[in-house]
């Protein structure tokens, strides 16, 4: 008696984590320690589900014992494995269609470095490669994103660079944004603190006509940081508020994490909405390179409000191999309407 209590204890308390790790939001639990990493990266999961069913189901076949335990712990996970399969699915696997670019149509490219690992050559081959019109590169500093901006113009593509750094002891507490010289000049305040231990970059047009840029890098929700995390997803909420913002960036979370944040119609974060979940490509990784893009996290976005229509979207697997552990990514926008 006391066994089958102990197997179906297993089974509710298996139940139930597997239920959270599917859809915390029912429970307000996305951004709980544990739960906001074990919901980033759904592809894993899915693929040691995946693994679990096959063992288990190896055990109830030699093993009498423990046949029927071990067919109702598979079972369970199987079940875990069709709804987290429905999410990454309804999600979008990847679409890197892009329209022809129109000469309204802006071209937002963003590229985690890790510290300037890919080099200038490769940053300004890609932006020159798919017209990019904004690019921005957490972890990047100054003298890369002047390099990057050299290169570009002479390619005759000008760019104007910004970089605000926290110090200059770590590089990954430095971010560079590059705006095309058509978009016209772009200030922002040098002295600022955005987010909370990495910078992120509020860009506005001198001239007052055009969007608002926001080169976003939040800390990683790790212990000890868990606090500034959510408290950097807040001010992302907030910074995002207005008729005409573009935000890009590492931003260390997934759609789970900005559950609640978005100001209804279809937003995740104040007013912006999402490129990749609104281009089938919200389910594809852009960390680590490590892992195969859908075991990945898609942890890197590229936002904008309801008057920008999204009219293509990638995520670039072929970098993998260029020293980031991050993917780069590009969004068009084309102007709604």
């Amino acid at each position: 008696m006391l066994r089958r209590i102990l197997a179906a204890a297993l089974l509710v308390v298996l139940a139930a984590g597997l239920l959270v790790a599917v859809w915390p939001q029912l429970f307000g639990l996305q951004t709980t320690a544990g739960v906001a990493q074990a919901v980033s990266l759904r592809g894993l999961a899915i693929a040691v589900a995946a693994c679990c069913i096959v063992g288990l189901g190896l055990l109830a076949l030699v093993s009498t014992t423990v046949r029927r335990l071990a067919a109702s712990l598979a079972l369970v996970f199987f079940v875990f494995v069709l709804l987290s399969g429905a999410v990454v699915a309804t999600r979008g696997l990847g679409n890197p269609a892009l329209e022809t670019k129109s000469d309204n149509d802006i071209t937002v490219l963003s590229w985690n470095t890790l510290g300037d690992a890919p080099g200038a050559e490769a940053i300004a081959k890609l932006a020159l490669d798919s017209e990019a019109d904004i690019i921005v590169l957490p972890e990047t500093t100054k003298a890369l994103g002047d390099d990057v901006a050299g290169r570009m113009a002479a390619a005759n593509r000008m760019m104007w660079s910004y970089t605000l750094a926290y110090d200059q002891v770590s590089k990954a507490r430095s971010t560079t944004l590059l705006v095309s010289d058509d978009l016209g000049e772009y200030r922002f305040d040098a002295g600022a603190r955005t987010t909370s231990v990495l910078p992120s970059i509020v860009a506005t047009p001198v001239s007052g006509t055009g969007p608002t840029i926001i080169a976003v890098h939040p800390v990683a929700p790790i212990p000890g940081e868990l606090d500034n995390w959510r408290s950097d997803l807040q001010w992302l909420r907030d910074a995002c508020n207005g008729p005409n913002v573009i935000m890009a960036g590492d931003f260390n979370s997934t759609i789970d994490h900005f559950a609640g944040l978005g100001n209804g119609d279809g937003t995740v974060l104040g007013d912006c909405r999402d490129a990749a979940a609104l281009t089938d490509n919200a389910a594809v990784g852009t960390w680590p390179t490590t892992l195969p893009a859908l075991a990945g996290a898609p942890i890197d976005h590229i936002m904008q409000t309801a008057n920008w229509r999204v009219s293509g979207m990638r995520v670039y697997e072929s970098y993998d191999a260029y020293g980031s552990d991050h993917r780069p990514i590009i969004a068009q926008l084309s102007p709604a309407g």
